[in-house]
Formats: structure tokens, sequence, C-alpha cells
């Protein structure tokens, strides 16, 4: 029988959890939010970035591709607080988008067999 080992931080090692990491990351020790709901707010109360809804398309596409070309930096080695705003944000802009492009084109090249 294989037993499966668990982190420090309770979920499973194979990444096993019922939670998605944007719910656990307030969770984390080091320099985690006081409270979740604060988690698009710097401290001062305000909120970091502009509403998506108010973005044109091209400012859209430009907000998400920076994020994307930052993800491995802060995944690696950002704060816990900055890893959980560019999770919020980058969750924020990409349902803007596919809000805006249900219908999107899917390049047939990136589909799998079944």
């Amino acid at each position: 029988m294989m037993t499966e080992s668990v982190r420090e931080d309770g979920f499973a090692s194979n990444g096993s959890t019922d939670m998605s990491p944007e719910q656990r990351v307030p969770e984390w020790g080091g320099d985690a939010l006081a409270d979740p709901a604060d988690a698009g707010q710097d401290p001062a109360g305000d909120h970091l970035g502009v509403d998506p809804t108010e973005l044109t398309d091209e400012d859209l596409i430009r907000e998400v591709h920076s994020l994307h070309r930052t993800r491995l930096d802060t995944l690696r080695h950002a704060a816990d607080s900055a890893l959980a705003n560019h999770l919020r944000r980058t969750a924020e802009l990409e349902t803007e988008y596919l809000a805006r492009h249900p219908g999107r084109e899917v390049d047939p090249s990136r589909l799998r067999d079944v």
C-alpha cells in the first residue's frame, strides 16, 4: 500500500487538492494576506489594476500578454501577496477575454486526439 506524503501546508505533495491555487495563496506562510477579501487591494485599500471591463480589446490583450510574460518569474520568486495578486489579475483578465470572445477561433493544430 502506497501512502501519500503531505507537505507542511497540509496539501498532498502530488498537487491533489480540492482548492485552486488562487484559493490557497492567502493561506501560505510568509507575507500571507490577512484577509482573502482584500486580495485585490493594496494596503491602502485601493484596487490594483483597471477594471477589465473598462479596457479596450487592445489594452486587454496587452495586459494578458504582460501577465503571461512575467508568469514564471512571479511563480518562482515573488512574495506570496504578489503571487496572489498575479493569480487574481490573470483570472480577471482571462475571464473578461472569454466573455468578449465566447466563440473564439480554435486552431485545429492545437487539438489532441481523444
